[in-house]
């Protein structure tokens, strides 16, 4: 006797049996063309992939040999920058005349590609060029890669997240999975996607009701808890309720200050968008303000030149940076593809970060310059997202922002600003040396006890454990910061810093990670007390 669930599998097939051999001879029959078909737009052909200038098996180039005029133009910066750390070590001992003799590295190693050394004794004789040089290499073929020409899959973004499928932000990889991005099917496509979302995923992954950062794990304190609740009730819908971009039509804006902005300000608004996604019922304004902030192209700026006849093709895409390969991945109307106007071939990192190149203007950017000031501009890139930078120390603006922070809405965050460096522009009238950057007048001075005053968190990452340590030093003992701040997040890696090497021009051995760590403070609270008139003693 045949089971009830063959018996009933046998009834669906003699249902719809007919139905889909009905199907299948309608699909056989010539579709018949009628007088509407003349008017329906041909289906555009499917674009193809381009063809990759380097496969994966050949991204290794030493520098003076790369494809890519850019690379080449790095290498003889490097070379007339660095020194070689055979000659510093060897004269180090001996007398201070001696020191001029350090020379510059000529000599390529042929295992990573970069200028090491001065020559090749040298080379074979130093034997702490082992530790970072598989890192060297990893660089080099990073760099090679991503001006290979090839589609970038990983710089495609995922769309709106739903409602019910929740985000995890335990590291990079929980995150994509949850997230609905491609698969990251190798090391180098996670270090080419987290450079260009480590500045977004740091802001979302501090704010999230979900972040890692928590009470159990003493990344928060008591007092940064209520802070970020105080965030969190903006940023979420209650309990229960669909977190959806409905939901937020009653929300206040929420409004993020990116201070001492540089290449976060030339990201494209798309990358930007993710954070967003993260929050779907919020409205985000980020403000990204600084002297090296990417201003919009001039509108009257001469078109670029065309390439010269003589280029080869390696040379018409030398200069494509991973930024302006997101930007050839997104395909919405309201991006224009960069192209590279006059300019040096290679600007060289050697301790101040280069200003980025301008960011191209987008269909709705308007200039901003009437309503602060100075050099800035504002795009609402979509209803949920604003985005205005402001090409200017943050104490020429503070004035008209000092009346309307609120600890539910603002928050402000520095990538990597370098409170324990030495000024490059003060100098200390008592001992001639130059001030540390968070108590120079013309830095981070006057505008730390302003931020500690709004009582809005302030989140700072660093990229490195002794760069992060430095800064905490230098605001433990700065006069009006020291003594008034109280922490919110303690020191510690985080989970979304870059997974990229950058390399220093001036020493390739010092490699850092951007956002390595993070960690934050806001103005302390005092209570204030009525004290009552009427006393018995």
């Amino acid at each position: 006797m045949a089971s009830p669930l063959l018996r009933s599998r046998s009834a669906l097939r003699a249902v719809f049996g007919s139905q889909t051999c009905q199907r299948s001879l309608c699909a056989n029959r010539p579709r018949a063309r009628t007088i509407f078909n003349f008017f329906r737009r041909s289906a555009k052909p499917a674009q193809e992939e381009p063809v990759p200038l380097l496969t994966e098996d050949n991204l290794f180039h030493p520098f003076s040999k790369s494809p890519f005029p850019a690379i080449r133009a790095r290498g003889e910066a490097i070379q007339s920058l660095a020194k070689c750390p055979v000659c510093t070590s060897s004269h180090c001992s001996t007398h201070a005349h001696t020191k001029s003799q350090s020379l510059a590295v000529k000599f390529e190693c042929p295992d990573c590609g970069f200028p090491t050394h001065c020559s090749q004794e040298h080379w074979m004789a130093d034997q702490e060029h082992k530790k970072y040089c598989s890192k060297l290499r990893e660089v080099n073929e990073d760099d090679h890669d991503l001006r290979s020409g090839r589609k970038f899959h990983e710089f495609e973004m995922p769309g709106p997240q739903a409602y019910e499928e929740a985000i995890s932000f335990a590291n990079w990889d929980v995150f994509w999975y949850t997230r609905g991005f491609p698969s990251m099917d190798t090391e180098r496509s996670r270090r080419h996607a987290s450079r260009i979302l480590t500045y977004p995923l740091t802001i979302g992954s501090i704010l999230h009701q979900n972040s890692g950062l928590t009470l159990s794990n003493q990344r928060v304190t008591p007092e940064g808890s209520r802070s970020l609740a105080a965030l969190r009730t903006t940023l979420h819908v209650p309990p229960g309720a669909p977190d959806t971009e409905e939901a937020g039509a009653a929300k206040p804006q929420i409004r993020i200050f990116i201070l001492g902005a540089r290449a976060e300000s030339s990201l494209p608004p798309h990358v930007w968008e993710q954070l967003c996604m993260l929050f779907p019922s919020c409205h985000f304004h980020l403000f990204f303000i600084g002297p090296q902030v990417s201003l919009p192209k001039p509108a009257n700026s001469p078109p670029p030149k065309p390439p010269n006849k003589s280029a080869t093709k390696e040379d018409t895409v030398t200069n494509q940076s991973a930024v302006e390969n997101v930007s050839t991945t997104h395909t919405s109307t309201d991006t224009v593809e960069q192209r590279e106007e006059d300019k040096p071939v290679y600007v060289p990192n050697v301790y101040e970060p280069p200003t980025p190149a301008p960011i191209a203007p987008l269909k709705r950017t308007r200039s901003s310059v009437e309503l602060y000031g100075v050099p800035s501009y504002t795009v609402p890139y979509t209803p949920q997202l604003t985005i205005t930078g402001l090409q200017a120390n943050y104490a020429e603006v503070h004035a008209q922002f000092q009346d309307t922070f609120d600890p539910y809405t603002d928050a402000f965050f520095l990538f990597s600003p370098g409170f324990g460096f030495p000024s490059p522009n003060s100098v200390s009238e008592l001992d001639g040396k130059p001030y540390l950057q968070i108590t120079s007048p013309t830095e981070w001075g006057p505008v730390m006890p302003s931020l500690l005053a709004t009582r809005c968190a302030i989140y700072v990452t660093g990229f490195s454990p002794a760069d992060v340590e430095r800064d905490i030093r230098s605001i433990e003992t700065a006069p009006d910061v020291a003594c008034e701040f109280e922490w919110v997040i303690a020191p510690g890696e985080n989970a979304f810093g870059s997974e990229k090497w950058e390399v220093a021009d001036f020493d390739p051995r010092v490699m850092v990670k951007t956002n390595w760590g993070v960690w934050g403070i806001r103005g302390k609270g005092r209570e204030v007390r009525e004290r009552s008139s009427f006393r018995l003693f």
